[in-house]
């Protein structure tokens, strides 16, 4: 039986030399842009031109040969990539490296480290410039030792060990600016429903609550305990924390949930009981996911996570070589005004509706 030879994979280099009329050379120097070279633009033209007639790509392989690093920068996440909202984190990382001529080479693990630890290792064998290590929320991550063999930066959380540059969003910076908004509008008596206990030690938990204890110092209010309770981060705990909240001899004016599932879980709430947003009472939430806050009635004014802007930024710390310093890099997180926020209302209802108790 015959050999047949192997199937070629593409035009090769000395196919656009022949087809440009210049040596392999010069397609060389001209592909890879090389700098101090001698050829006319004329021939430039006539390679590039050949290049695009031919599909000619180059080989990725023989660029981690010559440079020691491939055109992609890796991005590893917990469940990032499966996040509704978080997402967007990968799209920022991902415009950044496409505008530096890298590609992003992106790993979701859903947190199994396993998986982890072997996406690593192939991230490495590709020779990534460097990688980008994603928290699917803020919170401090313990970061694999090999990361320490490429420029890397830890995003939307920050590192356990202080080692690895970090990008994060301003949560207290962002607690505040929410209140302020509140107080801003004429409300004193604004409440507080976190999305976790105090005592867990989640940035965005304690974070959030330091923004609203700063606006209301500063604005020379004494915070009331009983306005500042704890949920779960999801609906029902804002249903129902904003329904004991609407039981305290004076309840507030104003809620600042802090996420936009809280939110929700209030407006329900208030719905329950009669009471009108914003005229009965302001809210403000935090996260602006997209598929909740503009879709409330009415629309919630909340802060929006930096998502797009953190991924950017992630890419440049890596393009400027991501020194190991332990820096945090706070992103705000900007105020995105809806129609959830009014001045109080100084006859609105002090007791539960009767025809919705």
């Amino acid at each position: 039986m015959p050999r047949t030879r192997p199937r070629r994979s593409g035009p090769t280099m000395n196919d656009v030399a022949a087809a440009a009329g210049v040596s392999q050379a010069t397609v060389s120097l001209v592909i890879n842009d090389a700098e101090g070279t001698r050829f006319s633009e004329a021939t430039r033209r006539k390679v590039q031109d050949a290049v695009r007639t031919l599909g000619y790509r180059t080989n990725a392989h023989a660029k981690v040969l010559r440079d020691g690093v491939a055109g992609m920068i890796g991005f590893i996440g917990d469940t990032v990539a499966t996040a509704p909202f978080a997402g967007k984190i990968i799209e920022g990382a991902q415009e950044r490296a496409w505008e530096a001529g890298l590609l992003l080479l992106t790993i979701n693990t859903g947190g199994d480290k396993s998986l982890e630890a072997t996406s690593l290792e192939t991230m490495l064998s590709y020779k990534v410039a460097g990688v980008v290590y994603a928290g699917m929320y803020h919170r401090m991550l313990e970061v694999p030792d090999v990361l320490t063999e490429v420029p890397a930066v830890v995003l939307n959380s920050r590192d356990k060990a202080g080692r690895f540059p970090s990008i994060a969003p301003d949560e207290e910076e962002g607690g505040y600016v929410a209140t302020r908004r509140l107080l801003d509008a004429g409300h004193r008596r604004i409440a507080m429903i976190n999305i976790e206990a105090a005592d867990s030690g989640l940035p965005a938990v304690t974070g959030r609550l330091a923004g609203y204890r700063r606006a209301m110092a500063e604005a020379g209010i004494d915070v009331d305990p009983s306005l500042i309770r704890f949920g779960d981060g999801h609906e029902e705990g804002g249903y129902l924390n904003t329904l004991n909240l609407l039981e305290v001899p004076e309840p507030p004016t104003a809620i600042f949930c802090a996420n936009d599932r809280t939110a929700w879980g209030a407006y329900q709430a208030l719905a329950a009981r009669g009471w009108s947003i914003p005229s009965d009472m302001s809210i403000v939430g935090f996260d602006n996911q997209e598929a909740l806050a503009a879709h409330l009635r009415p629309g919630l004014t909340t802060l929006e996570l930096p998502f797009i802007d953190m991924g950017r930024r992630a890419v440049d710390a890596i393009l400027a070589g991501a020194q190991r310093d332990g820096h945090t890099e706070f992103v705000a997180c900007p105020l995105v005004e809806r129609a959830s926020v009014a001045p109080p209302r100084i006859n609105r209802p002090r007791t539960l509706n009767p025809r919705a108790a």
